[in-house]
């Protein structure tokens, strides 16, 4: 195998630092970062919210916005297969908007619905940019464009050319996006989360596609991420960032073989494991904690990885006992009875009341659920799982079927009646932030559900109560008084938590509650929901897109497909023998985690490349 030399660098950035400029002061986001990319290559960054990836990448397309970040010092040496050797940062802006953005250098977005137009078809945003780099007419664009729908696999891309963003699934947008990307032939791809909000099927295919992109145009990627199961089957080396520093970096076996940094030490143990039931997530804190002046301290309450992952596993013993205790269960909490939902997608007549075609949304859905259990409810997008949990709390009017909860049928309930029971049935939604008041404080959005349902004699009392319940998600009592705005993501889930626990509920659905969390943050959000399961015996339906976070949290899980229910069995048994081809498609999905297999996979691209023991 040859040896990676100068004349293969691509990219090369030298103590590039970033400094944002706020009301609030000065923060430096990006601290003296430096690495080196070669052609054909694939680098992984990984790290929390805030951490300073997205910062780095924008900076090489100078994206950073004017007035509020500045790009503080460094090099963003860039060697153009077209334009050959530049310094970005030395280009003007007409240059990086002809001859960079777009053309050499490309990005993907990690929401595209906001990064398409939605008043532009699909078809006339990616022709945009062909016209705009290249010396084509209109129907060369267009034949162009359809060339790459399919190229990126996109099925009917006639149909796809012709239509808006709205009109198509997430999936079908992110291969938009990409297309997009391609549409010049560009040396360097940059993706930016691509499959953060993806099902794990969609996940694996955009995986897969954006692999098979790189190695048949020759593209060199930088991969953005906070799931480092996907970097693990993506990326040839890894950069670890954590508060603005690039704090470890190394191939990507070596990395996860024998990580050296406690912040990569706690990302790699704190990510849910498919192929294992643990009790309990480490979590980051676990390897470090961070002085007052900002020094990174290692702490040893594990030895390793290895042991923090055998000291966390849940036995044989208790899933044995947890299955016999489910097993004595003979009084459903819930009681779920042929319930469906259909939603009319056609109708004809004069005043077109006669529906003649139905989405069946939830199909002829019947189950249990237990005092004291999670049933975990999985499938991909459009499957019917969140509409099947907003029915079970009487937020959605059901087609047909019974919801029977503590013996009486919701659906015949009068609407005081509802009222009351909304006490004991309570949601936390998957986006915290919309789903809480921004003009009210935390303690008012937590003591206002307490007010309508009359618990506690007076603000005074409720206010200690609210003050409890956020000690009991571990936040402050001085929170009380902060705005939603003021709070991290993992924090105002916390805060949605704790407003759903303050009417003490016996039953919670989990809509995607943690599915756009960072992983260090997630791990400790599933701890607490498990802790607060113990305290309050609470019962959950847990959804998610996620199967290895519903194999951490379910007792039994629920698989659904196109409104059905697919499977349903303890957790144990769905994963280790699943019986329907779905569940094991969807099981095939979940990012390799398996050190032999991430092992396998690296040697197989450095066998590709033709490249070994690449220095940053």
């Amino acid at each position: 195998m040859q040896q990676a030399n100068s004349n293969d660098i691509l990219l090369e950035i030298k103590d590039l630092s970033v400094t944002f400029t706020t009301s609030k002061g000065t923060t430096q986001a990006v601290k003296n970062v430096s690495f080196t990319l070669y052609k054909g290559e694939t680098l992984g960054i990984v790290g929390e919210s805030g951490s300073g990836k997205s910062v780095t990448t924008l900076a090489i397309l100078r994206l950073i916005q004017e007035g509020v970040g500045k790009i503080t010092s460094g090099e963003i040496i860039f060697h153009s297969p077209k334009i050959g050797k530049v310094n970005i940062l030395e280009l003007s802006e007409a240059q990086m908007r002809q001859d960079i953005r777009g053309n050499d250098i490309a990005m993907i977005f990690q929401e595209p619905m906001t990064s398409l137009n939605p008043v532009y078809t699909c078809g006339e945003q990616v022709t945009e940019t062909i016209l705009l780099h290249q010396s084509v007419t209109k129907e060369e664009a267009k034949k162009r464009a359809i060339e790459l729908f399919e190229k990126v696999k996109l099925p009917d891309p006639e149909r796809i050319f012709r239509a808006y963003p709205h009109e198509i699934s997430g999936g079908q947008k992110q291969r938009v996006m990409i297309a997009m990307a391609l549409s010049c032939q560009p040396a360097l791809l940059i993706a930016d989360e691509p499959t953060t909000a993806l099902d794990v099927t969609v996940q694996d295919e955009v995986l897969k596609l954006i692999q098979e992109l790189r190695d048949e145009l020759g593209m060199a990627v930088i991969f953005i991420t906070h799931d480092l199961g996907v970097i693990a089957e993506i990326s040839d080396k890894i950069m670890v960032m954590y508060r603005g520093s690039a704090v470890e970096k190394n191939d990507t076996w070596e990395l996860f073989y024998q990580p050296l940094h406690p912040y990569t030490k706690g990302l790699l143990a704190c990510r849910p494991r498919a192929n294992m039931k643990m009790k309990i997530l480490p979590v980051v804190s676990d390897f470090m904690e961070v002085s007052p002046n900002g020094e990174i301290i290692e702490k040893h309450k594990y030895g390793s990885i290895g042991e923090a992952l055998m000291m966390t596993l849940e036995s044989d013993e208790d899933i044995a006992d947890r299955k016999i205790e489910l097993t004595l269960q003979t009084k459903p909490l819930l009681e779920v009875y042929n319930l469906k939902k259909y939603f009319p997608t056609k109708t004809k007549g004069w005043f077109k009341k006669e529906v003649v075609e139905y989405k069946k949304a939830v199909d002829d859905v019947s189950f249990n659920v237990y005092p004291g259990e999670t049933l975990g409810l999985v499938g991909e997008s459009g499957c019917g799982k969140t509409t099947l949990g907003r029915m079970l709390l009487n937020l959605i009017t059901p087609t047909s079927g019974e919801v029977i909860f503590g013996g009486q049928n919701i659906y015949q309930l009068k609407a005081q009646e509802i009222r009351a029971l909304r006490k004991d049935m309570q949601i936390i939604f998957q986006d915290p932030y919309s789903s809480l008041n921004p003009r009210l404080t935390v303690g008012e959005a937590i003591m206002e559900p307490m007010k309508v349902f009359g618990i506690g004699n007076n603000d005074k009392e409720r206010k200690d109560r609210v003050i409890d319940l956020l000690e009991t998600v571990n936040l402050k009592a001085s929170h009380f008084t902060h705005y939603p705005h003021e709070f991290s993501g993992g924090q105002r889930q916390r805060i949605a938590i704790a407003r759903a626990l303050a009417l003490e509920p016996k039953f919670v659905v989990c809509d995607e509650s943690v599915s756009a969390l960072d992983v260090s943050v997630q791990a400790q959000v599933l701890n607490l929901l498990n802790e607060l399961k113990e305290k309050f015996h609470f019962t959950y339906i847990f959804i998610s897109h996620d199967l290895s976070v519903v194999r951490f949290m379910a007792d039994r899980i629920l698989v659904m497909n196109k409104g059905k229910i697919e499977e349903i069995g303890y957790a144990e048994d769905i994963y280790n023998s699943p019986q329907q081809e779905y569940t094991k498609k969807l099981i095939s999905s979940i990012p390799e985690s398996d050190l032999e297999e991430i092992r396998k996979i690296q040697n197989k691209r450095k066998l590709a490349r033709g490249v070994k023991n690449v220095q940053f």
